[in-house]
């Protein structure tokens, strides 16, 4: 485990101060970020020391190919796009332990990859009377600030800004194909020891896994998050990969399928990592995009945690 990267579960075992500290020591919380910029007639500019909310999601969607779309999930939750951001944090849920810290820390920007309240399309018409909903809207609203989803534009960046987070933590960028980033050709190893490794730098405690441990790996199809069982099934006969790497799955779906392929013969295993282990690198890829391209404002990653454990 990376230093500052808190297991599922610990966040009640820590003082606020004590999380910000072992945040900051592994991703640098509070570092200032500028650089001058120069006009073409040489001569110096002042630099732009505030965004608001609306300017720093415009930035990144304009390096999304296509630009902005119609149709999409990825909508603030909370707060004003006109609001002065003082601080980011990413993270993969804008839990409420989350919020806390975006509080401590000054920050009045949460960028979230997955919904805010509990629903793909965060709709709360259905929610107005619950009290966990009452009391995470009031705490947003009571501070000032704003949620925004980046879901569907990260996932549309090329490449794919979640898998090349995963990659990078996984440290297999260079093994990855140059055109399918998700396919990952790499030195053969057993796949309890591809296990070994993927669970120590993801930061995950155990995982679920279909196949033979002593099965020599080389080819890895990773999928991170809920692609579906199209995406996986017709992956594994398209590219014929040693290793099925997801986030999730159906277990009545791509699951079966595997056990059928092992059943026939084939030379196939699967790994189940879990949504939120497969996706939280995605945050880390984007603090560092806010870091090239937002100087002046604090950026902090804070991992949301994993919901589930395993007894």
């Amino acid at each position: 485990m990376e230093p500052g990267t808190q297991k599922a579960g610990s966040f009640a075992g820590y003082t606020r101060r004590k999380f910000i500290y072992n945040v900051s020591t592994a991703v640098g919380a509070g570092i200032v970020l500028s650089s001058p910029i120069m006009s073409l007639a040489a001569e110096p500019v002042k630099k732009e020391e505030t965004y608001t909310v609306k300017q720093i999601m415009d930035l990144f969607i304009k390096d999304v190919p296509g630009g902005a779309m119609t149709e999409t999930v990825d909508t603030l939750k909370s707060g004003s796009p006109d609001t002065t951001v003082t601080g980011i944090v990413t993270t993969m849920f804008a839990t409420i332990a989350v919020i806390r810290n975006a509080i401590d820390l000054g920050a009045n920007f949460i960028i979230a990859h997955e919904p805010t309240f509990y629903n793909h399309e965060d709709k709360t018409d259905w929610l107005q009377n619950d009290q966990v909903y009452r009391y995470k809207a009031n705490l947003l609203k009571e501070h000032n600030i704003a949620v925004w989803r980046n879901h569907d534009y990260i996932h549309r960046m090329v490449p794919d800004g979640v898998t090349m987070g995963v990659l990078d933590q996984l440290g297999w960028q260079k093994y990855a194909d140059k055109d399918l980033p998700n396919l990952v050709n790499m030195p053969s190893e057993p796949l309890k020891e591809l296990i070994r490794h993927t669970k120590a730098k993801l930061n995950i405690e155990k995982v679920r896994y279909m196949g033979d441990p002593l099965q020599k790996c080389q080819r890895v199809l990773l999928y991170p998050g809920a692609v579906g069982r199209v995406t996986h099934i017709e992956g594994i006969e398209k590219y014929k990969p040693d290793v099925l790497m997801v986030g999730e799955l159906s277990e009545w779906e791509t699951a079966e399928y595997v056990r059928d392929a092992l059943a026939k013969g084939d030379n196939l295993s699967l790994v189940v990592l879990g949504h939120i282990a497969s996706e939280e690198p995605g945050s880390e890829f984007m603090l560092k995009w806010l870091k090239r391209n937002v100087p002046g404002v604090k950026t902090t990653h804070v991992p949301s945690g994993h919901s589930l454990t395993f007894m």
